[in-house]
């Protein structure tokens, strides 16, 4: 079920390797034995050929000099790291976490804007409506009263601009600033319950965005709609929540098997080294 043809522009095993490092057991051990043939090879002229355990880079490795075990567990004991599609997804999850601190971050400061006018409400709406007034007295004896139409608008709002309207407005850019918080430091651990937030909060708020965008088309609010569309897609579909697709127990079905992904091959000698 691992077998796949890798793709040059997505290769997860190899950009996480990058990062990280490779993961080569056979490296740390004093003896490799031919039943560990799959994970490392020991050549009669000294060299030793070790397989790192993501990406199955093969790398030409020195024998240690103080080795950490005299030779590897049973296949069945050696704990695999993440690979193939557990790994790609825990990617796409990392991905989903960061575009939820960029909706903190929004939120964050439509919350701090929303304070500042509140607790200065009084002062703004005052200097607004003198403003406003020389505007329109301005207006009244020039015969382009229209070169100003912007900012008159935009002073009649703030001046028309109620505190309860504020008060809503603080209240909920702070409770989605919370709420998307929760979900990006939990998907961020890959918690399943950020999952099962996430998507039930998302699809809460897609009714919401179609209203906003049966008013007026943009291609933000079109944006924002099919991400969000796509985000709840796939953690219903991949993550397999609400027992869709067999639930968690056909991702634990998933997972390689260690004896059989590490078996060794039927003539050792044909293994090909990849550095």
């Amino acid at each position: 079920m691992w077998d796949r043809v890798r793709h040059p522009q997505w290769d997860a095993e190899t950009l996480v390797c990058s990062r990280r490092g490779h993961i080569v057991p056979a490296a740390g051990v004093a003896a490799l034995g031919p039943e560990h043939a799959g994970v490392g090879i020991d050549l009669p002229d000294g060299r030793r050929f070790a397989r790192c355990l993501r990406c199955d880079a093969w790398l030409d490795v020195a024998r240690p000099s103080e080795p950490a075990a005299e030779t590897l567990p049973p296949l069945r004991q050696i704990q695999l790291p993440r690979r193939g599609e557990e790994l790609r997804e825990a990617i796409v999850l990392r991905v989903i976490a960061i575009d939820r601190f960029i909706h903190v971050a929004l939120f964050g400061l439509v919350f701090a804007v929303a304070l500042e006018l509140r607790l200065n409400i009084g002062p703004l709406r005052d200097a607004a409506q003198r403003f406003l007034d020389a505007l329109n007295q301005a207006a009244a004896n020039s015969t382009q009263g229209g070169s100003h139409s912007f900012l008159v608008r935009e002073l009649q709002r703030l001046v028309d601009l109620r505190s309860g309207a504020l008060d809503v407005l603080i209240a909920t850019s702070l409770a989605y600033a919370v709420l998307e918080l929760i979900e990006a430091i939990g998907l961020w651990h890959e918690q399943r319950w950020a999952e099962y937030l996430t998507v039930i909060a998302t699809a809460g708020f897609l009714p919401f965005e179609i209203v906003e965008l049966s008013h007026r088309v943009t291609v933000i609010r079109v944006s924002a709609l099919v991400v969000n569309l796509l985000i709840v897609a796939w953690l219903l579909y991949r993550k397999r929540l609400f027992g869709i697709g067999g639930g968690p127990a056909a991702m634990l079905r998933d997972r390689p098997d260690p004896e059989v992904l590490l078996a060794p091959p039927s003539q050792p000698a044909a293994v090909s080294s990849r550095a």
